[in-house]
């Protein structure tokens, strides 16, 4: 089951940092993962940055928009509020991980993984104000 399908039917878009770094290459996975497992509809950052009016529109048009940085620099957060979306960010320097110190295992994308994924529910769940968390 697809988030949105669960979460009556809203739209929700992933909007990942790759960055350059050890944290960006986690941040990328991760997003693929989530992406994957049909948890959000992963889009083009970049179109957002490059001000692209139809990825604005879908932006302002989700339901829910998520932002994953791999640093504090928060990129992808700074790159929607630009256009005018806030977005729910994670971070994930606030996980514990550290920038260009970070090795990019599997056991690390698996943790960082699973915690944005609680966070993202638990937020929706806040959100929304129904039972939906989307552990689906």
């Amino acid at each position: 089951m697809v988030m949105a399908e669960c979460c009556n039917g809203g739209t929700t878009l992933l909007y990942p940092c790759s960055g350059a770094s050890d944290v960006g290459e986690v941040t990328d996975r991760v997003a693929r993962k989530l992406w994957s497992e049909g948890f959000a509809t992963k889009t083009c950052l970049a179109a957002i940055g490059a001000e692209i009016p139809g990825f604005i529109a879908s932006a302002k048009g989700a339901d829910i928009n998520i932002t994953i940085d791999g640093c504090p620099l928060a990129c992808a957060r700074k790159s929607m509020e630009r256009v005018g979306v806030t977005p729910q960010s994670y971070i994930l320097t606030d996980m514990g991980l550290e920038k260009g110190k970070t090795s990019v295992t599997v056991e690390i994308i698996d943790r960082i993984h699973k915690a944005v994924k609680e966070k993202i529910g638990i937020a929706i769940r806040e959100q929304t104000g129904d039972g939906c968390g989307c552990g689906c």
